[in-house]
């Protein structure tokens, strides 16, 4: 429902704010007051294309703002499809810069044409004689059928079913898709899992390989050198061993004569002590230090090995090197259980396929099951507003399956008699179209909450009692959604919750479009002078006033009019 209109510098209208009633607005006027500027206007919340030269003053920008009241329209899923933030109170906003700029917003989300008609086409329908921007649409045929047939619950099921079976069928497809990358990676990932698992790694082995390796290098001069040392402790000839025993006889002898040397001696004999095992150990070493050339061979070749690897996969240790042979290992084993992660894979899908189609039948099935009332009750309706030899027929095709069902909905029309049904946008004329899309609107008004309708003068062509019928028809669809007709009869006139006004305003320097709500009194002359002209008589006015009357009570009774 559209809950406030609000235009700035278009065409002839400098600023115009209106919040049309819930239910059935009337809007009047001369012709070129500016109503058909107010259609223009909500055409560009609707996505049609914005021009400069509409800019009521060039040097501002173009404002064009709807508010939508959209509880109850579920639209929920249009929104989650075209990741926009969804609220009970939508805006839809328009701007023309005076360079030229088109900008478009939803929810203060900037977004571009093909999304703003999507979304604004499920809000507002501005239907003429000469246009109607949903009824030849196959996807609005669709949404008739599951309207009338309250397919919300068994569409959501299926939506559900939809989107699952795409999510599964996508991961399977992203996993095929992988198996297949990682089957073509796999020779050459194995053959380096191989070599290195082959080289048996271990962390810590390269630092004592080089540190044994340097050993292995300098064992000759390594062991002169302990010999060396060990001689200069314990030879036989003069050993620092013997020259120390001969120093602590001397501090034993001096400290019998005076006792403070003892401390010399003890520290001496310390000294000894620590010496003696200083000279093992320098034995034990030396004897340990073995010149072995073919363990140096190994050693050495181990480490080639290990350098190697390290320049091939760009290492800086051992350490990466394992954690590479790790990683190497889990994407060759990885594919070596891919088959039965793409069989439980397809198999999900294929579930869930399963379910998405049970649902797609039982939704199809209940379309099927209300396409020949729907045909019966639109050709009746038909009928009763001066269209005698109508005919329609609604076929359905099974398609591959989309977020709306498998099912592709195409209502075949024939005005006349003898004339084979075509589809809609073929063959119906202006005042064919108008009058198939109110009775179509209007045996769905009882179903579901549908999107706003501007009725631009519809009744082009009709007249007497068929007019009273449409004016009834448009009442009571009103009593579910919200309806803006625009018309110059006054049979349809007279029912309206709130009735505007458009005129030109010339008080000022520029000619100026303006609308106004009108009061009751002036409700009564306006629709006496669609009766009777600019000057209509007092009996004129007396019956425009009697026809308000009757139209009041008759809202009053909340009942469907009896057409038949």
């Amino acid at each position: 429902m559209l809950a406030n209109l609000l235009i700035k510098n278009y065409a002839l209208i400098e600023h115009l704010e209106l919040s049309p009633d819930p239910h059935l607005n009337i809007i009047t006027g001369e012709t070129g007051a500016g109503k058909s500027i107010m259609l223009g206007a909500i055409g560009l919340l609707l996505g049609n294309r914005a021009d400069t030269k509409s800019l009521y003053d060039p040097s501002q920008k173009c404002i064009i703002e709807g508010t939508y009241d959209v509880s109850g329209y579920a639209v929920e899923h249009l929104f989650e499809e075209e990741e926009l933030d969804f609220s009970q109170h939508c805006i839809i906003r328009r701007e023309i810069s005076p360079a030229g700029k088109s900008r478009a917003f939803v929810n203060d989300t900037p977004v571009n044409l093909e999304t703003l008609r999507r979304v604004t086409n499920q809000l507002m329908d501005i239907h003429s004689q000469h246009d109607s921007i949903l009824l030849g649409n196959n996807e609005f045929q669709l949404q008739v059928v599951d309207t009338y047939a309250t397919n919300d619950a068994l569409l959501k099921k299926y939506r559900t079913d939809y989107r699952a079976h795409r999510q599964a069928r996508e991961a399977y497809d992203q996993l095929k898709a992988q198996a297949d990358r990682m089957r073509k990676e796999f020779d050459y990932n194995n053959f380096l899992y191989q070599e290195l698992a082959n080289a048996n790694l271990q962390a810590e082995e390269q630092e004592l390989l080089e540190r044994e390796l340097t050993l292995l290098e300098n064992a000759v001069e390594i062991k002169e050198r302990l010999q060396l040392a060990y001689e200069y402790l314990e030879n036989p000839e003069q050993s620092v061993l013997e020259l120390l025993k001969a120093a602590i006889g001397s501090l034993n002898q001096a400290s019998r004569l005076f006792d403070e040397y003892t401390v010399l001696r003890e520290r001496a004999q310390s000294s000894l002590i620590e010496l003696r095992d200083l000279a093992d150990e320098i034995s034990t070493s030396s004897s340990q230090v073995e010149v072995d050339d073919e363990r140096s061979v190994i050693v050495r070749d181990r480490l080639d090995l290990i350098y190697q690897l390290q320049q091939k996969h760009q290492a800086r240790s051992v350490a990466e090197l394992v954690a590479l042979q790790e990683e190497l290992e889990a994407k060759v084993s990885k594919v070596l259980t891919l088959d039965d992660e793409l069989v439980k894979a397809q198999t999900a899908a294929d579930k869930a396929q399963e379910r998405m189609l049970q649902s797609a039948r039982k939704l199809s099935a209940s379309r099927k099951a209300v396409t020949k009332s729907i045909q019966q009750e639109i050709c009746r309706w038909l009928v009763e507003l001066g269209m005698p030899n109508a005919s329609l027929s609604i076929e359905v095709a099974e398609v591959a399956p989309t977020v709306d069902g498998v099912d592709f909905i195409s209502f075949l029309f024939s005005a006349n008699k003898g004339i084979r049904p075509q589809e809609l946008r073929n063959v119906a004329s202006g005042g064919e179209f108008s009058r198939l899309m109110m009775v179509i609107k209007y045996i769905l008004a009882d179903k579901r909450k549908l999107p706003t309708i501007v009725f631009d003068e519809i009744d082009t062509g009709v007249s007497g009692e068929i007019a009273i019928k449409m004016g009834d028809m448009m009442h009571h669809m009103a009593h579910n959604h919200q309806i803006i007709a625009i018309t110059h009869l006054h049979q349809i006139a007279a029912q309206g919750e709130a009735h505007y006004f458009v005129y030109k305003d010339h008080s000022a320097a520029r000619t100026v479009s303006r609308i106004k709500k009108l009061t009751l009194e002036e409700r009564v002359m306006e629709i006496a002078q669609m009766i009777g002209g600019r000057r209509p008589s007092e009996t004129v006015i007396h019956n425009a006033r009697e026809i308000l009357t009757q139209t009041a009570s008759r809202s009053t009774e909340k009942s469907q009019p009896k057409l038949f």
